[in-house]
């Protein structure tokens, strides 16, 4: 491109773990563009719970990658790094990073950056790698979701959560889904869930057990703690249930015997340490499947709010309140 790049970029920097008043704005050195990388400007970037739980201390990032929070970013490319081909400079991308979204400029692996879908802008673009990534490689390929199962996804109306009811539906299955208020319930459905359960009101058990016939095929939770015990009863003989987070606790005292008398399979996986040849795969797989679908308007983003990086603690607090419906996004400083 014509311009000069300028010498530093703004990011949002982890201070020290803690609250979201440790996230501050600083000029940092302008990123390099390693073999097989590209230096994108950055339009938006996701806030996921992930940047959370690394602000506080509990998720480092991994080795080689960046300090700065951020996992998803929308924005063009600036610079090719070393042997990267099938991109250019000027290229319009999202990109799936194991860190440094919350910036003005980020490296990505080339082959985990996908082109902005049609008619997609970069904040709604930005909304895509984190939970489309998660949802196709755990639903698809972990749980072996099918055409004509039933799904129950916990967490509906989260930005993984809006993400997984539409993609299983446009994939052809049954999908249930839990939330914790009527206005989130409705989000889930209006978003292709066949029946919401508010969680604080109903037993998801037993909905979901009388809406199938006995139980679904495939539970994905994001919570953890009491409701491991819980989706085991809401599964069908031959069951898969797929951990991605575990927000009430990853330890439980479990009986295991449903897993035996309906041949139950539990599983589960984490995203941003896997290997780049993993990622680059899954990246195929969603241009080839999940992408139509994007540019028909099959599946659509739901950005709640987004805000400034100056004001990346904020989003924080937002994140943490719970309050939100799909995702929050964070865009340059003006």
């Amino acid at each position: 491109m014509a311009d000069v790049l300028p010498d530093h970029t703004h990011a949002v920097e982890i201070s020290e773990p803690g609250g979201p008043e440790v996230l501050r704005l600083v000029p940092r050195p302008m990123p390099e563009p390693d073999t097989g990388e590209v230096l994108i400007a950055v339009g938006a970037a996701g806030v996921n719970r992930p940047d959370v739980f690394q602000r506080e201390g509990r998720y480092p990032p991994p080795e080689g990658a960046s300090d700065i929070p951020g996992l998803e970013v929308a924005g063009t490319i600036r610079k090719l790094g070393p042997n990267v081909s099938g991109l250019n400079e000027g290229d319009t991308v999202v990109a799936l990073v194991p860190g440094g979204g919350y910036a003005s400029y980020c490296v990505a692996p080339a082959a985990v950056c996908l082109p902005i879908p049609e008619g997609y802008d970069a904040v709604h673009a930005a909304a895509l790698p984190e939970a489309a990534f998660t949802v196709y490689g755990n639903l698809f390929e972990r749980g072996r979701l099918r055409p004509g199962e039933t799904l129950l996804v916990h967490g509906g109306s989260s930005g993984i959560g809006q993400m997984a009811i539409q993609m299983a539906k446009a994939f052809g299955a049954r999908v249930f889904a839990t939330a914790g208020s009527a206005e989130k319930c409705r989000a889930c459905e209006q978003a292709g869930a066949e029946r919401a359960v508010n969680y604080r009101e109903e037993d998801f058990v037993e909905v979901v057990k009388s809406a199938t016939g006995g139980g679904v095929n495939v539970v994905l939770d994001m919570v953890g703690g009491d409701y491991i015990q819980r989706n085991m009863k809401a599964l069908a003989p031959e069951g898969r249930l797929i951990f991605i987070a575990f927000l009430k606790g990853a330890t439980a005292e479990v009986d295991f015997t449903p897993v035996m008398l309906k041949r139950l399979s539990l599983t589960g996986s984490t995203l941003r340490a896997r290997e780049l040849s993993f990622k680059a795969t899954l990246a195929a797989k969603l241009r080839a499947y999940v992408w139509p679908l994007l540019e028909r308007k099959a599946i659509r983003t739901r950005v709640h709010c987004t805000y400034r990086l100056s004001e990346a603690a904020d989003a924080h607090r937002l994140m943490e309140s719970s309050q939100h419906i799909g995702k929050i996004v964070l865009v340059p400083d003006a």
